[in-house]
């Protein structure tokens, strides 16, 4: 890992977040190969019958997610217990998510990639063999809630190329 990348010697948590095709993933393997750190994707850990609904085209519930968002929680904690830094791409478009997420190890950061929906459902028709339809886009744009400000997400600009946005979450993690 860069000697720059942060002060101390403990380990970072990463989780990029945002709306199905707002380039939570791309982000995260540049962020990995640049860094270094382990990558994680959470459409990986849904279990098949969420992937099932989605794939069917049917939004998610709240309770569909919770076991989900449990293995997460415990990924990032176990992870950062084991001394690893991670950069997991995940959603966590509610607030209860995002701190469902925190609990364990409070200190991550999140990164929100920002993108018109416009913009974001071309990206979407681009992803091959991926089971989340652009059709359950407005549905995630519904259930987003934005991060508040006492949340330590930094918001970037989707549309920025990715070595850029690399260079910016580097910069906000070196600085903290």
């Amino acid at each position: 890992m860069e000697a720059s990348l942060r002060r101390s010697d403990q380990p970072v948590a990463i989780v990029l977040m945002g709306v199905a095709g707002s380039g939570k993933t791309t982000l995260g393997l540049a962020l990995a190969a640049r860094l270094g750190l382990t990558f994680y994707d959470a459409d990986d850990f849904h279990p098949p019958a969420n992937v099932a609904k989605m794939s069917a085209g049917i939004p998610l519930t709240d309770e569909d997610r919770a076991p989900w968002l449990a293995r997460l929680a415990d990924l990032l904690r176990d992870s950062l217990g084991e001394g690893r830094s991670v950069a997991l791409a995940c959603s966590a478009l509610k607030r209860r998510y995002r701190d469902r997420l925190r609990e364990g190890c409070p200190a991550i950061l999140f990164v929100h990639q920002v993108g018109d929906r416009a913009m974001i459902a071309e990206r979407m028709k681009h992803r091959p063999g991926h089971y989340m339809p652009p059709s359950l886009l407005d549905s995630q744009f519904a259930a987003l809630e934005l991060p508040d400000a006492d949340e330590n997400v930094l918001t970037l600009d989707g549309t920025e190329p990715p070595a850029l946005l690399v260079d910016q979450v580097v910069a906000r993690i070196a600085g903290s």
